[in-house]
């Protein structure tokens, strides 16, 4: 019984570690029904992604955003410009586990089976990356609305595995936009 739990605790910790955290935040005051266009800029700053990834990832973004009625454009008037941000980093996981089974004190006094029993512990270094959408109104010259999106990622990941991961990801960054007047 003891051993089912433990099972499906770490089963359900997996399940954690490879769903992607997803947040935004927008400009209340921003009337996004006026956005048709928009156009990639660049963002200097953070980790630069190798040209396959980068593509997968725009592609993504932008198959999102044309279902949101939104078109790419190259032309400095674009109602909004578009650009992202990425970044790695390293994080410690603890993994530990407990038998239950030793030897020491138990119901009945000493012998096996008694409390304490044997507890192995490993660490593993995650790679955790994160995704950071920009959309600015030139107009205005602000930010209107930031989606960021987190997920431990899997380096030894297959190529079809990957894309379906920034798929996900592209998808669940862009559900609530535009966001919802109240």
């Amino acid at each position: 019984m003891k051993l089912n739990r433990i099972i499906l605790a770490t089963l359900g910790l997996a399940a954690i570690a490879s769903a992607q955290d997803v947040s935004y935040n927008f400009d209340q005051d921003t009337d996004f029904a006026k956005f048709k266009t928009y156009k990639w800029v660049a963002i200097p700053e953070g980790v630069k992604l190798d040209d396959i990834t980068a593509r997968q990832l725009t592609s993504a973004i932008e198959s999102q955003l044309a279902a949101k009625g939104l078109t790419k454009t190259e032309s400095d008037g674009a109602n909004l410009y578009i650009g992202y941000q990425v970044a790695l980093n390293q994080e410690k996981q603890l993994t530990s586990y407990n038998t239950g089974w030793g030897y020491g004190p138990r119901w009945g006094g000493y012998g096996y089976g008694g409390a304490g029993g044997l507890t192995t512990a490993t660490t593993s270094t995650l790679t955790v990356g994160s995704l950071a959408l920009d959309m600015y109104d030139p107009a205005q010259k602000r930010l209107v609305w930031r989606g960021t999106a987190t997920k431990t990622l899997d380096g030894g990941a297959k190529p079809d595995k990957r894309q379906k991961n920034i798929n996900k990801a592209a998808e669940k960054l862009l559900k609530n936009y535009p966001p919802k007047k109240k």
